[in-house]
């Protein structure tokens, strides 16, 4: 059952809500850079920097709680199992919040683990430590969150997804300002920020999501019983191992521009926010994408999900050279305002043309990885997000005479790879739906 028609109208109404959201997600990242990177203090801005990745390396891969929940949501919705749909958010927000639980109790050996293997050191290190401590005390919120939204974009529940995403990071922006500016916290002060943020937020989402859900029905020994969870975990398997190696690829990009000191690691952070807000907006196609293809596919119409797919398809390309073209002219004083070290700024603006270019180049790739997520093709992810981070990794080291212009040579390459490497599965995809639909079609 298509929730609504596949209209060039009706998929931009249900993918701005996510674009909206999605820009105030690196909006927080901007916010934060500008509160760090303000004070002067380039070793707190690199130590934000190499904390972000370190949390997106291990929040990140549990991941799949947001991917497959909208691919399984979407498809259940689609066949119009309505049980199946209410007890998947249920099952979700359990999972989230379990797994957040081992994750802070882990935090112990998680913290130095992932610090080692940074080319960090010194006092780098001990900005990145206050960051990343903080942060884990958010943790079950965090991923129960990714559970929430999940199931909120499988139901093309998008405006329900954006009020989330504004208290989200409104209340992070806001804390943050208070804790590094007020309480002079440094980069721990935007990370216990973000973590307070995150706990709101959860009990904000559950209330916007359990609105109308008929919990009687769904809450039996069934709930978790029958193999449901098992279902949940082997379902999303492949996509946390997808998760894993492109978290591995940013994680080697950072690395690369530890190696070369403070002031390139922190130049790259300011134009990784540039890459941030393009992605995060440009995923309001994608997770329509991820929604209308698992809905087609739930109804077994392969004409629905041909039809998605063109559609998220121009508006994702138009997006992609229209934040291209901006920032070309727009990055210079985004550069000037987000940093004052002088140093930051002469590098960042040397490496501005490989940010600006990778909205263009890299929307195939956020597309495909919307697709498949919507189909729950967890087999494809997985292989093609192993085969191009190990071709991004082969290219970097062969690039690495080249200094910091090989390491964003090597970076902009990756979005080929993984574009390419998911492409070649997508005949193979179209062709497993079989055509549902009646003859004189919808």
């Amino acid at each position: 059952m298509i929730s609504a028609p596949l209209t060039r109208r009706a998929i931009f109404a249900q993918a701005w809500p996510i674009m909206l959201g999605q820009t105030t997600v690196p909006l927080v990242g901007l916010v934060d850079t500008a509160v760090i990177g303000r004070t002067g203090d380039a070793t707190a801005l690199a130590g934000v920097a190499l904390g972000t990745v370190v949390i997106n390396m291990i929040f990140w891969t549990f991941g799949f709680l947001r991917m497959g929940m909208t691919g399984m949501t979407a498809q259940a919705e689609g066949a119009g199992d309505a049980r199946e749909v209410e007890a998947m958010l249920l099952r979700g927000v359990v999972a989230g919040v379990g797994l957040g639980v081992v994750l802070f109790a882990l935090q112990i050996v998680l913290i130095p683990l992932a610090l080692e293997t940074m080319a960090g050191g010194g006092a780098l290190d001990d900005a990145a430590r206050g960051y990343v401590s903080a942060r884990f005390l958010g943790a079950p919120a965090s991923l129960a969150i990714f559970a929430i939204n999940g199931w909120l974009f499988g139901r093309g529940r998008t405006r329900a997804a954006l009020a989330l995403q504004i208290v989200m990071n409104l209340v992070n922006i806001a804390l943050n300002l208070l804790f590094v500016w007020h309480f002079h916290m440094g980069a721990r002060g935007v990370g216990l920020g973000t973590a307070c943020a995150e706990w709101i937020s959860l009990a904000v989402g559950l209330a916007i999501a359990g609105r109308g859900v008929d919990w009687g029905r769904i809450l039996s020994p069934a709930l978790f019983g029958g193999g449901a969870l098992r279902r949940l975990f082997a379902v999303n398997a492949d996509i946390m191992i997808r998760t894993i190696a492109l978290l591995s690829l940013f994680l080697w990009f950072t690395n690369a521009g530890a190696r070369l000191g403070a002031t390139a690691l922190a130049a790259n952070y300011v134009l990784m926010q540039f890459v941030s807000v393009s992605a995060f907006v440009l995923d309001g196609f994608a997770f329509t994408a991820e929604s209308r293809v698992g809905q087609a596919i739930g109804a077994g119409s392969r004409s629905a999900m041909v039809r998605a797919i063109r559609l998220t398809g121009e508006f994702s390309l138009l997006a992609g050279i229209g934040f291209a073209l901006l920032f070309f002219v727009l990055g210079p004083a985004l550069i000037a305002f987000f940093a004052s070290n002088p140093a930051v700024r002469a590098q960042a603006g040397a490496m501005l043309p490989f940010a600006a270019i990778i909205p263009a180049i890299g929307v195939p790739a956020w597309l495909l990885d919307g697709i498949f997520i919507g189909a729950t093709r967890g087999r494809a992810l997985r292989n093609a997000a192993i085969l191009a981070t190990a071709l991004y990794i082969a290219t970097d080291l062969l690039f690495r005479p080249f200094g910091e212009s090989g390491i964003w040579w090597a970076f902009m390459a990756s979005y080929l790879y993984r574009a390419v490497s998911l492409g070649a599965y997508l005949p193979g995809l179209l062709r497993t739906i079989e055509v549902a639909e009646p003859a004189n079609g919808p």
